[in-house]
């Protein structure tokens, strides 16, 4: 299975306080035989060093001007075509904003243009930023462009204050990477899964039922790493209060028999996963709603 292992990354690193935790994502990334790259703007020279950026990529640093030697070797082509994949983190509102308009005219927005690779941004930055009709604005065009975005996460901030906007954790950096090139492999597309989650409801009359306690969270986090992975995934579930995306197929219902009728019409499945809180019994159903002793008496 094709993973995150040896792959080569160019990291473009912007400037913002979260540039220091890419020296933590650059030693982890070399500890799976990654293959890295960097450029640094020049606002992220205040927050990291080239030379610490070296010693643990074990590679040339190139920052953001024109460098006379470098284009007459056209590095903002090669680079562009060298790498599996160019992730920028942190990536800053500025940043984004140059991204959503194609701007060109130094060597790290050159090196994007000319790029014909997947490319994972890491946004980070004050919440009321984040929030800006401008920024919100510059992402709905970077999503129409295919760029990927991981994060941000909410949180306490680096400025006090609390909200979306924080970089995402290094953890999360490289789970997203690692599924990104399982998925690509593509190896599981032909393989259906099958998820029940949630509670059934079993109505005793209009206003009554019968149900066990479920949340749904764990069959839908099982569907959600499955179809991240690359698998045919469909969840069959019960009642929740999930918001579910809109990339995972969902059929939704409300009794025990729904929910077997549901499953087996999507079968053959190459797995099945069964986290249902399924009611064990089914009472007889009444159209009017019962009066409190006749249903004492049906208990």
């Amino acid at each position: 299975m094709e993973s995150l292992d040896k792959k080569k990354i160019l990291l473009i690193i912007s400037g913002g306080i979260s540039a220091y935790k890419t020296l933590d994502l650059i030693r982890n990334l070399k500890k799976r035989e990654c293959e890295i790259k960097t450029i640094l703007t020049e606002s992220a020279k205040e927050f990291v060093t080239s030379l610490s950026i070296t010693s643990l990529s074990q590679n040339k640093v190139y920052e953001n001007h024109f460098d006379v030697n470098n284009e007459l070797e056209m590095d903002h082509i090669t680079l562009s075509r060298w790498s599996d994949i160019i992730l920028i983190a942190p990536t800053t509102a500025n940043l984004l904003s140059r991204l959503a308009n194609g701007s060109a005219d130094d060597f790290i927005s050159t090196v994007v243009s000319a790029s014909n690779k997947d490319i994972f941004l890491v946004p980070a930055m004050n919440v009321e930023m984040w929030n800006k009709p401008a920024t919100k604005e510059n992402i709905k065009k970077l999503h129409s462009y295919n760029y990927k975005f991981i994060g941000p996460d909410s949180g306490d901030l680096a400025c006090g204050e609390v909200g979306e906007g924080k970089m995402s954790s290094i953890n999360e950096i490289e789970k997203t990477l690692e599924l990104y090139f399982i998925k690509k492999n593509n190896s599981f597309k032909n393989k259906k899964v099958l998820v029940t989650a949630g509670p059934t409801k079993e109505y005793i009359d209009p206003i009554r039922y019968i149900s066990n306690e479920s949340s749904g969270k764990q069959g839908y986090e099982i569907a959600k790493k499955l179809l991240d992975a690359g698998f045919d995934t469909t969840l069959v579930t019960g009642p929740t209060n999930i918001n579910y995306p809109k990339e995972l197929k969902v059929i939704k219902v409300i009794a025990a028999e729904e929910m077997l009728q549901a499953c087996q019409k999507l079968l053959p499945v190459n797995i099945a996963i069964c986290t249902a809180a399924v009611v064990d019994f089914s009472p007889e159903y009444k159209k009017e709603k019962l009066k409190k002793i006749t249903l004492l008496i049906m208990i």
